[in-house]
């Protein structure tokens, strides 16, 4: 939904949240046409090989969570690791350097059915030197 939003400015309620899939967009950023290729993941149980592919694809990450969802809140750290990881290994060219990361909690309005509060999310960004934002 989040990719979605970004992509066609607006709130769209009938969303398959468990289909991945690849959105092409071209957006005016700083003034400078800018094309994206957006992988959205369905978020499902994958194995290794198919997470590390997806993460050597990527140039730029936003790794999201729930906050109505403490298991998800819990995947961010892992997550991060392996995108460090990953882009830091000697066999990648530039290895060196790492891809911009943010950490996103996302369904803020959904304060009855909170389970990650934004203190939780703030001290993970603390703790991992990212970025943080809470997202309706």
């Amino acid at each position: 939904a989040l990719t979605v939003r970004f992509i066609t400015r607006r709130f769209i309620g009938d969303y398959d949240p468990t289909l991945e899939m690849i959105y092409r967009h071209m957006a005016i950023i700083d003034g400078e046409m800018v094309h994206f290729e957006i992988l959205d993941t369905a978020g499902q149980e994958e194995d290794s090989l198919q997470i590390e592919e997806k993460i050597k694809w990527g140039d730029g990450f936003a790794v999201v969570y729930s906050v109505t969802d403490r298991c998800s809140f819990d995947e961010v750290m892992r997550l991060c690791f392996l995108i460090n990881h990953i882009h830091s290994s000697p066999k990648r060219s530039g290895g060196s350097e790492q891809p911009p990361v943010v950490i996103v909690g996302n369904k803020k309005d959904l304060q009855f059915d909170r389970m990650v509060s934004t203190e939780d999310g703030e001290n993970l960004s603390k703790t991992l030197k990212l970025p943080f934002y809470e997202i309706s």
